[in-house]
Protein backbone atom coordinates (compact mmCIF):
# COMPACT_ATOMS: atom_id res chain seq x y z
CA UNK A 1 0.00 0.00 0.00
CA UNK A 2 1.52 3.48 -1.11
CA UNK A 3 1.44 6.65 0.49
CA UNK A 4 -1.62 8.08 -1.84
CA UNK A 5 -3.61 5.00 -1.22
CA UNK A 6 -3.15 5.34 2.57
CA UNK A 7 -3.87 8.99 2.16
CA UNK A 8 -6.96 8.03 0.24
CA UNK A 9 -8.33 5.71 2.70
CA UNK A 10 -8.08 8.66 5.47
CA UNK A 11 -9.87 11.08 2.96
CA UNK A 12 -13.87 11.27 3.79
CA UNK A 13 -16.01 10.62 0.82
CA UNK A 14 -17.81 13.59 -0.92
CA UNK A 15 -21.08 14.70 0.34
CA UNK A 16 -23.87 15.29 -1.49
CA UNK A 17 -26.87 17.47 -0.16
CA UNK A 18 -28.83 14.30 -0.23
CA UNK A 19 -26.37 11.99 1.51
CA UNK A 20 -25.91 14.67 4.08
CA UNK A 21 -29.69 15.19 4.69
CA UNK A 22 -29.83 11.38 4.94
CA UNK A 23 -26.84 11.40 7.54
CA UNK A 24 -28.76 13.83 9.29
CA UNK A 25 -31.83 12.03 9.31
CA UNK A 26 -30.49 8.88 10.46
CA UNK A 27 -28.58 10.61 13.75
CA UNK A 28 -32.27 12.39 14.61
CA UNK A 29 -33.87 9.17 14.58
CA UNK A 30 -31.48 6.68 15.70
CA UNK A 31 -31.35 9.42 18.70
CA UNK A 32 -35.47 8.85 19.43
CA UNK A 33 -36.84 5.79 21.17
CA UNK A 34 -37.20 2.84 18.83
CA UNK A 35 -41.19 2.87 20.33
CA UNK A 36 -41.12 6.65 18.19
CA UNK A 37 -39.53 5.07 15.14
CA UNK A 38 -41.77 2.16 15.19
CA UNK A 39 -45.20 4.29 15.85
CA UNK A 40 -43.99 6.48 12.36
CA UNK A 41 -43.72 3.59 10.62
CA UNK A 42 -46.39 1.62 11.38
CA UNK A 43 -48.56 5.28 10.12
CA UNK A 44 -46.38 5.33 7.00
CA UNK A 45 -47.67 1.61 6.59
CA UNK A 46 -51.00 2.29 7.00
CA UNK A 47 -50.95 4.95 5.27
CA UNK A 48 -49.63 2.35 1.85
CA UNK A 49 -52.38 -0.18 2.98
CA UNK A 50 -55.15 2.82 2.32
CA UNK A 51 -53.75 3.72 -0.87
CA UNK A 52 -53.62 -0.12 -1.93
CA UNK A 53 -57.37 -0.86 -0.20
CA UNK A 54 -58.86 1.98 -2.89
CA UNK A 55 -56.91 1.24 -5.75
CA UNK A 56 -58.05 -2.63 -5.42
CA UNK A 57 -55.75 -5.71 -6.54
CA UNK A 58 -55.08 -5.11 -9.98
CA UNK A 59 -53.03 -1.69 -9.10
CA UNK A 60 -51.11 -2.99 -5.85
CA UNK A 61 -48.69 -1.02 -3.83
CA UNK A 62 -47.29 -4.24 -2.20
CA UNK A 63 -43.61 -3.03 -2.95
CA UNK A 64 -43.91 -0.07 -0.93
CA UNK A 65 -44.67 -1.57 2.01
CA UNK A 66 -40.44 -2.56 1.98
CA UNK A 67 -39.76 1.37 2.07
CA UNK A 68 -41.50 1.78 5.97
CA UNK A 69 -39.55 -1.96 6.35
CA UNK A 70 -36.37 -0.20 5.36
CA UNK A 71 -36.36 2.47 7.35
CA UNK A 72 -37.54 0.64 10.11
CA UNK A 73 -34.62 -1.52 10.22
CA UNK A 74 -32.05 1.19 9.27
CA UNK A 75 -33.18 3.45 12.21
CA UNK A 76 -34.45 1.40 14.86
CA UNK A 77 -33.29 -2.14 14.01
CA UNK A 78 -34.17 -5.98 12.96
CA UNK A 79 -36.65 -6.22 15.58
CA UNK A 80 -38.37 -2.87 14.33
CA UNK A 81 -38.00 -4.36 10.79
CA UNK A 82 -39.11 -7.71 11.72
CA UNK A 83 -42.62 -6.28 13.46
CA UNK A 84 -42.93 -3.62 10.43
CA UNK A 85 -42.86 -6.62 7.73
CA UNK A 86 -45.19 -8.88 10.11
CA UNK A 87 -47.85 -5.30 10.21
CA UNK A 88 -46.86 -5.19 6.43
CA UNK A 89 -48.48 -8.06 5.37
CA UNK A 90 -51.58 -8.16 7.76
CA UNK A 91 -52.07 -4.73 6.58
CA UNK A 92 -51.52 -5.93 2.48
CA UNK A 93 -54.40 -9.03 3.45
CA UNK A 94 -57.02 -6.60 4.65
CA UNK A 95 -56.28 -4.10 2.29
CA UNK A 96 -56.91 -6.87 -0.87
CA UNK A 97 -59.32 -9.14 0.73
CA UNK A 98 -62.08 -7.49 -1.16
CA UNK A 99 -61.10 -7.68 -4.47
CA UNK A 100 -59.07 -10.63 -4.00
CA UNK A 101 -58.95 -13.46 -7.11
CA UNK A 102 -58.43 -15.98 -5.28
CA UNK A 103 -61.04 -18.50 -5.29
CA UNK A 104 -60.08 -19.89 -2.08
CA UNK A 105 -58.86 -18.79 1.69
CA UNK A 106 -56.00 -21.16 1.46
CA UNK A 107 -54.57 -19.68 -1.81
CA UNK A 108 -54.36 -16.15 -0.51
CA UNK A 109 -53.05 -17.30 2.52
CA UNK A 110 -50.55 -18.89 0.64
CA UNK A 111 -50.27 -15.37 -1.08
CA UNK A 112 -49.63 -14.06 1.85
CA UNK A 113 -46.97 -16.42 3.08
CA UNK A 114 -44.75 -15.88 -0.15
CA UNK A 115 -45.19 -11.76 0.95
CA UNK A 116 -44.13 -12.63 4.06
CA UNK A 117 -41.01 -14.12 3.29
CA UNK A 118 -40.16 -11.39 0.69
CA UNK A 119 -40.73 -8.69 3.30
CA UNK A 120 -38.77 -10.57 5.62
CA UNK A 121 -35.74 -10.90 3.23
CA UNK A 122 -36.08 -7.14 2.91
CA UNK A 123 -35.36 -7.21 6.73
CA UNK A 124 -32.35 -9.61 6.58
CA UNK A 125 -31.16 -7.60 3.78
CA UNK A 126 -31.18 -4.36 5.29
CA UNK A 127 -29.59 -5.70 8.50
CA UNK A 128 -26.43 -6.85 6.34
CA UNK A 129 -26.51 -3.53 4.73
CA UNK A 130 -26.69 -1.24 8.11
CA UNK A 131 -23.82 -3.84 9.69
CA UNK A 132 -21.77 -3.27 6.92
CA UNK A 133 -22.28 0.48 7.38
CA UNK A 134 -21.44 0.39 11.36
CA UNK A 135 -18.22 -1.70 10.61
CA UNK A 136 -17.15 0.97 7.32
CA UNK A 137 -17.63 4.08 10.33
CA UNK A 138 -16.25 1.77 13.02
CA UNK A 139 -12.83 1.13 10.67
CA UNK A 140 -13.12 4.75 9.51
CA UNK A 141 -12.76 5.90 13.17
CA UNK A 142 -10.41 3.06 14.23
CA UNK A 143 -8.39 5.27 11.27
CA UNK A 144 -8.78 8.58 11.86
CA UNK A 145 -7.79 7.74 15.43
CA UNK A 146 -4.82 5.83 14.54
CA UNK A 147 -3.72 8.82 12.01
CA UNK A 148 -4.29 11.09 14.71
CA UNK A 149 -2.17 9.13 17.32
CA UNK A 150 0.39 8.31 15.12
CA UNK A 151 0.66 12.52 14.29
CA UNK A 152 0.79 13.05 18.03
CA UNK A 153 3.69 10.70 18.80
CA UNK A 154 5.96 12.24 15.72
CA UNK A 155 4.58 15.78 17.37
CA UNK A 156 5.97 14.70 20.79
CA UNK A 157 8.80 12.84 19.48
CA UNK A 158 9.72 16.36 17.43
CA UNK A 159 8.95 18.76 20.45
CA UNK A 160 11.54 16.37 22.71
CA UNK A 161 14.16 16.47 20.29
CA UNK A 162 13.89 20.06 19.97
CA UNK A 163 13.88 21.21 23.75
CA UNK A 164 16.70 18.27 23.98
CA UNK A 165 18.50 20.23 21.52
CA UNK A 166 17.86 23.89 22.68
CA UNK A 167 18.95 22.32 26.33
CA UNK A 168 21.95 20.68 24.86
CA UNK A 169 22.97 24.16 23.13
CA UNK A 170 22.33 26.72 25.48
CA UNK A 171 22.95 24.46 28.60
CA UNK A 172 25.63 22.17 28.43
CA UNK A 173 27.70 24.01 25.32
CA UNK A 174 28.06 27.41 26.88
CA UNK A 175 28.99 25.41 30.11
CA UNK A 176 31.69 23.73 28.04
CA UNK A 177 32.75 26.92 26.31
CA UNK A 178 32.68 28.25 29.78
CA UNK A 179 35.34 25.89 31.23
CA UNK A 180 37.38 26.42 27.71
CA UNK A 181 37.86 29.81 28.40
CA UNK A 182 38.57 29.07 32.00
CA UNK A 183 41.13 26.62 30.46
CA UNK A 184 42.91 28.94 28.24
CA UNK A 185 43.40 31.57 30.73
CA UNK A 186 44.84 29.28 32.95
CA UNK A 187 47.60 28.23 30.36
CA UNK A 188 48.00 31.32 29.65
CA UNK A 189 49.26 32.27 33.52
CA UNK A 190 51.04 29.02 33.67
CA UNK A 191 53.13 29.85 30.71
CA UNK A 192 53.53 33.65 32.22
CA UNK A 193 55.02 31.86 34.91
CA UNK A 194 57.24 29.35 32.73
CA UNK A 195 55.54 25.85 34.56
CA UNK A 196 55.55 23.08 32.25
CA UNK A 197 51.94 22.00 32.85
CA UNK A 198 51.04 24.99 30.62
CA UNK A 199 51.17 22.70 28.32
CA UNK A 200 48.86 20.26 29.60
CA UNK A 201 46.46 23.08 30.11
CA UNK A 202 46.56 24.14 26.68
CA UNK A 203 45.87 20.09 25.92
CA UNK A 204 42.85 20.83 27.74
CA UNK A 205 41.86 23.64 26.28
CA UNK A 206 41.91 22.13 22.62
CA UNK A 207 39.63 19.06 24.17
CA UNK A 208 37.69 21.38 25.10
CA UNK A 209 36.66 23.23 22.20
CA UNK A 210 36.98 20.20 20.05
CA UNK A 211 33.62 18.70 22.84
CA UNK A 212 32.03 22.12 22.35
CA UNK A 213 32.12 21.96 18.43
CA UNK A 214 30.99 17.95 18.80
CA UNK A 215 28.06 19.08 21.18
CA UNK A 216 27.01 21.61 19.11
CA UNK A 217 26.78 19.75 16.38
CA UNK A 218 24.57 17.57 18.07
CA UNK A 219 22.48 19.64 19.18
CA UNK A 220 22.45 20.88 15.47
CA UNK A 221 21.15 17.68 14.24
CA UNK A 222 18.61 17.00 16.77
CA UNK A 223 17.40 20.85 16.93
CA UNK A 224 18.14 22.33 13.30
CA UNK A 225 16.41 25.56 13.78
CA UNK A 226 17.71 26.88 10.03
CA UNK A 227 15.28 24.93 8.71
CA UNK A 228 12.98 28.03 9.25
CA UNK A 229 15.17 30.44 9.40
CA UNK A 230 17.81 29.50 6.62
CA UNK A 231 15.54 27.50 4.19
CA UNK A 232 15.40 24.10 3.71
CA UNK A 233 18.08 24.23 1.25
CA UNK A 234 20.73 25.73 3.96
CA UNK A 235 19.22 23.14 6.21
CA UNK A 236 20.35 19.97 4.03
CA UNK A 237 23.85 21.83 3.16
CA UNK A 238 24.50 22.24 7.04
CA UNK A 239 23.62 18.74 7.46
CA UNK A 240 25.50 17.20 4.89
CA UNK A 241 28.93 19.46 6.44
CA UNK A 242 28.22 18.23 9.89
CA UNK A 243 27.44 14.10 8.96
CA UNK A 244 30.81 14.48 6.95
CA UNK A 245 32.62 16.11 10.18
CA UNK A 246 30.94 13.15 12.73
CA UNK A 247 31.37 10.30 10.18
CA UNK A 248 34.71 10.79 8.10
CA UNK A 249 32.37 9.67 4.37
CA UNK A 250 32.11 12.66 1.94
CA UNK A 251 28.31 13.92 1.72
CA UNK A 252 28.19 16.33 -0.86
CA UNK A 253 24.94 18.11 -1.01
CA UNK A 254 24.20 19.39 -4.63
CA UNK A 255 21.33 20.81 -7.34
CA UNK A 256 19.49 21.97 -3.92
CA UNK A 257 16.50 24.25 -5.06
CA UNK A 258 15.44 27.04 -2.56
CA UNK A 259 11.91 26.19 -1.84
CA UNK A 260 9.71 28.57 -0.09
CA UNK A 261 7.82 26.57 2.34
CA UNK A 262 5.61 28.81 4.75
CA UNK A 263 4.76 25.92 6.75
CA UNK A 264 7.38 24.97 9.24
CA UNK A 265 5.77 21.30 9.79
CA UNK A 266 6.69 20.53 6.30
CA UNK A 267 10.25 22.01 5.72
CA UNK A 268 10.98 19.76 9.29
CA UNK A 269 9.64 16.67 7.65
CA UNK A 270 11.12 17.06 4.40
CA UNK A 271 14.81 17.53 6.68
CA UNK A 272 13.89 14.35 8.69
CA UNK A 273 13.41 11.95 6.16
CA UNK A 274 16.77 13.29 4.52
CA UNK A 275 18.48 12.89 7.89
CA UNK A 276 17.12 9.59 8.17
CA UNK A 277 18.22 8.76 4.85
CA UNK A 278 21.62 9.78 5.17
CA UNK A 279 21.74 8.03 8.92
CA UNK A 280 20.47 4.82 7.47
CA UNK A 281 23.51 4.76 4.30
CA UNK A 282 25.85 5.54 6.91
CA UNK A 283 25.00 3.05 9.44
CA UNK A 284 24.30 -0.23 7.34
CA UNK A 285 25.86 0.70 3.46
CA UNK A 286 29.45 0.48 4.01
CA UNK A 287 29.12 3.67 1.47
CA UNK A 288 32.41 6.05 0.79
CA UNK A 289 29.93 8.71 -0.38
CA UNK A 290 26.52 10.17 0.18
CA UNK A 291 24.24 12.17 -2.28
CA UNK A 292 22.15 14.69 -1.46
CA UNK A 293 19.83 16.54 -3.89
CA UNK A 294 16.50 18.76 -4.09
CA UNK A 295 15.09 19.69 -7.14
CA UNK A 296 12.01 21.74 -8.40
CA UNK A 297 10.40 20.65 -11.73
CA UNK A 298 7.21 21.13 -12.86
CA UNK A 299 5.48 21.82 -9.48
CA UNK A 300 7.14 18.74 -8.46
CA UNK A 301 9.49 18.95 -5.55
CA UNK A 302 12.04 15.75 -5.35
CA UNK A 303 14.14 14.92 -2.37
CA UNK A 304 16.87 12.47 -3.51
CA UNK A 305 19.72 10.69 -1.14
CA UNK A 306 22.03 8.24 -2.87
CA UNK A 307 24.91 6.05 -1.79
CA UNK A 308 27.85 4.16 -3.40
CA UNK A 309 27.23 0.87 -0.68
CA UNK A 310 26.37 -2.35 -0.53
CA UNK A 311 22.72 -1.65 -0.92
CA UNK A 312 19.63 -3.14 0.98
CA UNK A 313 17.77 -6.15 0.72
CA UNK A 314 14.51 -6.21 -0.70
CA UNK A 315 12.96 -7.15 2.95
CA UNK A 316 14.28 -4.61 4.69
CA UNK A 317 12.87 -1.88 1.77
CA UNK A 318 9.53 -2.77 3.81
CA UNK A 319 7.70 -0.56 5.78
CA UNK A 320 7.02 -2.93 8.60
CA UNK A 321 10.68 -3.42 9.05
CA UNK A 322 12.62 -0.53 11.28
CA UNK A 323 11.19 2.31 13.44
CA UNK A 324 13.49 4.59 11.14
CA UNK A 325 11.77 3.38 7.74
CA UNK A 326 8.57 3.68 9.39
CA UNK A 327 8.59 6.75 10.51
CA UNK A 328 10.29 7.79 6.77
CA UNK A 329 6.97 6.36 5.39
CA UNK A 330 4.65 8.45 8.11
CA UNK A 331 6.34 11.63 7.14
CA UNK A 332 5.99 11.16 3.66
CA UNK A 333 2.44 10.14 4.13
CA UNK A 334 1.65 13.30 6.31
CA UNK A 335 3.00 15.48 3.24
CA UNK A 336 1.13 13.24 0.94
CA UNK A 337 3.75 12.58 -0.86
CA UNK A 338 5.23 9.55 -2.83
CA UNK A 339 8.37 7.42 -1.14
CA UNK A 340 10.40 4.94 -2.47
CA UNK A 341 13.72 3.05 -1.61
CA UNK A 342 15.41 1.50 -4.47
CA UNK A 343 18.60 0.08 -5.61
CA UNK A 344 20.78 2.42 -7.88
CA UNK A 345 21.86 0.57 -11.21
CA UNK A 346 25.84 2.18 -10.29
CA UNK A 347 25.43 -0.15 -7.07
CA UNK A 348 24.15 1.06 -3.76
CA UNK A 349 20.74 2.74 -2.45
CA UNK A 350 18.31 5.51 -3.52
CA UNK A 351 15.49 7.52 -1.25
CA UNK A 352 13.64 9.35 -3.50
CA UNK A 353 10.58 10.99 -1.93
CA UNK A 354 8.26 13.68 -4.54
CA UNK A 355 5.40 15.71 -3.64
CA UNK A 356 3.61 18.50 -5.44
CA UNK A 357 3.78 21.85 -4.46
CA UNK A 358 -0.18 22.07 -4.45
CA UNK A 359 -0.43 19.34 -2.36
CA UNK A 360 2.02 21.05 0.06
CA UNK A 361 -0.12 24.54 -0.19
CA UNK A 362 -3.55 22.12 0.63
CA UNK A 363 -1.24 20.65 3.53
CA UNK A 364 -0.51 23.72 4.98
CA UNK A 365 -4.53 25.30 4.51
CA UNK A 366 -5.46 21.87 6.27
CA UNK A 367 -2.84 22.44 9.28
CA UNK A 368 -3.76 26.28 9.52
CA UNK A 369 -7.61 24.99 9.68
CA UNK A 370 -7.61 22.43 12.50
CA UNK A 371 -5.36 24.96 14.69
CA UNK A 372 -7.84 27.53 14.45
Amino acid sequence: MNASTITAAYEPAKETRLTRFWGMATDAMRRQSVWVTIGVMMLFTLGIGWLDNITGFEVTWFVFYGIPIFLAVWWAGNKAGLFIAILSGVVWWLANMSTTPYETQLGYAWALVNRLVYLCVVVFAVTAMRNKQEADAARIQMLEERRQLEKDIVSVSEHEQQRIGQDLHDGICQQLAAIGCAARVLAEDLQAQGVQAAHDASLIEGSLQHVVMEARNLARGIFPVHVDRSGLAAALADLGKMMSRLTGIPIVVNDCVDVPLDAPEVSMHLYRIAQEAVANAVKHSGATEIQVAMKLKDEMLELRVEDNGKGMPPSSRTRSDGMGLRTMHYRAQALQAVLAIEPRNQGGTMVNCRVQLQDLKKLKHLNDHEEN
